[in-house]
């Protein structure tokens, strides 16, 4: 009895699925060469709208900008590559590490997961942006002070970051300065010295 049962659903689902199979690979490999022609011809369009450059308006670092850049562009390379400001740093290129944070029109933003296209008429603002002449930002300052920082890659990124900390209103406690500055990653572990340079400045109230 069992194996008629065995019989029957050998000779019925099973070539059905089969069949059904067996025909989708059939009209694939019977389908029309134009088709397939077209397919590949909308591919090649769509990426050479993606190389297609494009007018972008932008201010960085108070310097007003009319740059041509391709739609597939970040704001990171844009900077790095472009405008030769190579402070910003690229480190895992995934908005995970924080190394590229900049501040648009104020907030902080990991530059890597922004397309320069989408920040026409936008005012950015880098690590190269901060001092005035010889006189460092407050909180550059600060970090010179607190040794927060050991090989460096980072710092740009959490001095960004932790500006932007202080004026969001989130510099209050240590507690909540680590919860606020979590985005930024130090390999070298320097997180205590750099949650100390944040509370100094927040504490002594300088203009930032």
């Amino acid at each position: 009895m069992i194996e008629r049962e065995e019989e029957k659903f050998l000779t019925c689902d099973s070539r059905r699925d089969f069949l059904k199979q067996g025909s989708l690979y059939t009209a694939l490999a019977l389908a029309p060469a134009q088709l397939l022609k077209a397919a590949d011809q909308n591919a090649d369009e769509t990426f050479a709208a993606m190389l297609e450059q494009v007018l972008l308006n932008i201010t960085v670092n108070g310097k007003d900008h009319v740059l041509k850049v391709e739609p597939r562009v970040t704001l990171l390379d844009l900077l790095r590559e472009q405008l030769e400001l190579t402070g910003t740093k690229k480190g895992c290129d995934h908005g995970q590490c924080g190394a590229c944070t900049v501040h648009i029109d104020g907030t902080r933003v990991n530059s890597c997961l922004t397309l320069a296209v989408m920040n026409e008429g936008k005012k950015v603002t880098t690590i190269e942006g901060l001092a005035i002449g010889d006189e460092l930002h407050p909180l550059q300052a600060a970090f010179i002070k607190h040794d927060s920082f050991q090989c460096g890659y980072c710092t740009p990124g959490q001095i960004m970051s932790g500006i932007a900390c202080i004026k969001e209103g989130h510099a209050e406690t240590k507690s909540s300065i680590r919860e606020y500055m979590s985005g930024n990653i130090c390999r070298c572990g320097a997180y205590p010295n750099i949650v100390d340079a944040i509370e100094d400045v927040k504490k002594r109230g300088v203009q930032i």
